[in-house]
């Protein structure tokens, strides 16, 4: 049931601590928070060619000590076990830095750990100074509220979206780079944003259509973003003015209206494949829920883009190979099958985009 009386869908400025406080307990599916990390930067970081590194230095990463840091986090996470609803669960992403404090502190509260998942970055930052191993990866925390609640897992949706693989806890995803990164005057509006393609797997994953997902640690709006577009609710908390305008720009961009509901159904169909899974161009943005796809030998038979990666044909739903085996009624390459429109309104065969999520 809906909780009409929240503020969903909204951007709340404030202290994540004291909004969290005045939000209803036990009204919230997921949390997914981004939290400072509390890196302890002590200089200025240069590359080689003696260019400055546009490092992470702001003052909302700051903390005097770890027990300031841990008390912070003790309180943040206190206040999202609140609003949790018992079957609830929560991701928490950090580096070396803070996540083994972070981890914890979960178990302290009462939190039960059910994976630790790493985002091994494609393209990560080097270590320019040449003295410790290149930092090439982050940690995800999955947790639910307490060991007995009967959290949201689609299973099948990750195997879909890993060509019907069982979906491992090591993820191969690049940073936010391109143009995904939010400029602001010719650098990063947000220091830490993370890519959607991150966020597509945590939501698709844990939630369903519908669910309101909180994020205490807003930025840049990407959870949202990625939430409206899986029709999920969500509620943001942010304490920067700059960073809620940057976060409303985003999410006004974000057009759901036209799309049908039961395109983001998660599902339990699944497909087998190799090198690149289809649901990676959903993760990268290539494609997108509700997108028509056309077919090769006739461009008038077209199927609807599920969320999950999924085509759907009247009451038919399978991969994309399957699809093109039922309309052209013989085994079919579902990548040489299928045609996307671009932006010019030309059609264009769906491996091009496979093609480029390889270079990346």
């Amino acid at each position: 049931m809906k909780d009409l009386f929240l503020p969903e869908n909204q951007i709340l400025q404030g202290d994540c601590i004291n909004v969290m406080d005045s939000l209803p307990e036990k009204c919230i599916d997921l949390v997914f928070a981004d939290p400072p990390y509390n890196l302890q930067l002590q200089n200025e970081l240069w590359r080689p060619n003696q260019t400055k590194v546009d490092a992470v230095s702001d003052a909302w990463d700051h903390f005097d000590s770890f027990v300031s840091y841990d008390h912070f986090t003790r309180c943040w996470l206190s206040s999202c076990r609140r609003v949790l609803k018992d079957n609830g669960a929560i991701w928490v992403i950090g580096s070396y830095h803070n996540i083994f404090r972070v981890g914890a502190i979960l178990q302290d509260l009462g939190y039960w750990i059910l994976n630790d998942v790493v985002w091994l970055k494609t393209n990560p930052m080097p270590n320019f100074r040449g003295v410790r191993f290149t930092n090439a990866h982050e940690t995800l925390i999955w947790a639910s509220k307490s060991q007995h609640s009967r959290y949201t897992f689609n299973h099948q949706a990750m195997k879909s979206l890993n060509e019907d693989l069982q979906m491992r806890s090591d993820w191969l995803l690049p940073i936010c780079t391109g143009a995904e990164r939010i400029k602001n005057n010719g650098h990063k509006a947000h220091s830490t944003q993370k890519p959607e393609a991150l966020l597509y797997r945590v939501v698709l994953s844990s939630t369903l259509p519908g669910d309101l997902i909180l994020d205490p640690f807003f930025g840049s709006g990407t959870t949202g973003a990625v939430a409206k577009k899986l029709h999920r609710r969500w509620i943001g908390i942010e304490e920067d003015a700059s960073y809620i305008e940057i976060a409303r720009q985003r999410l006004e961009a974000v057009s759901i209206d036209t799309i049908p509901n039961d395109l983001f159904d998660a599902g339990k169909h699944h497909q087998r494949g190799k090198r690149v899974p289809f649901g990676r161009l959903l993760e990268e943005g290539l494609l997108f829920p509700g997108q028509c796809l056309y077919f090769k030998a006739d461009h008038s038979k077209t199927a609807l883009l599920r969320a999950d990666g999924k085509l759907v044909i009247a009451d038919f739903i399978g991969s994309i190979h399957q699809a093109a085996n039922l309309l052209a009624d013989c085994p079919s390459n579902g990548w040489e099958s299928w045609f996307f429109e671009d932006s010019a309104g030309n059609l264009m065969p769906i491996d091009l985009l496979r093609q480029r999520v390889l270079k990346l």
